[in-house]
């Protein structure tokens, strides 16, 4: 094999394993599944190319190379992804909920800003609210919310 094929395989193998460690140092790039192929294909360049090149055999290792890593892949990312579900709140459901303003709440108006733990709704009230006080959440109206200061709640 000539030193040009030779620096070929090199470059491949190198690039799938370059491919595989930043997806083992960021998590999460599907980099998992193209390294593999690029490794094992830059192996069999190396090693084998007559299987590579000339013969169903190097196509066939490829892709069990692949189904190899989609396997390996899919439990890996369900091991790292994080294991809450996605946030569902509702505006009916935090009725109830406490809160505190973070711009100011202006009547007939859908301008002020409420943070409830971390999300933040538009409000609006009977009467304004300024900035930093404490409110509760009294309905919910599609995506805002109707809220009142906490020293009126009875």
């Amino acid at each position: 094999m000539s030193a040009v094929f030779e620096s070929i395989g090199v470059v491949i193998v190198l690039v799938g394993v370059i491919l595989l460690a930043l997806e083992f140092i960021h998590p999460g790039a599907l980099l998992l599944i193209p390294g593999s192929i690029l490794l094992i294909g830059g192996m069999l360049f190396l090693f084998a190319p007559d299987v590579l090149l000339n013969s169903p055999w190097g196509i066939f290792a490829i892709i069990i190379a692949a189904v190899a890593s989609a396997l390996i892949e899919l439990p890996y990312y369900r091991y790292i992804a994080p294991t809450h579900g996605p946030m569902t709140t509702t505006s009916a459901g935090l009725i109830g909920q406490v809160g505190v303003v973070i711009a100011p709440v202006v009547p007939d108006t859908l301008r002020g800003k409420v943070r409830i733990q971390s999300e933040i709704w538009s409000a609006h009230a009977e009467r304004p609210i300024p900035r930093g006080a404490k409110v509760r959440v009294i309905s919910g109206e599609g995506v805002s919310i109707r809220v009142t200061p906490v020293d009126e709640v009875a």
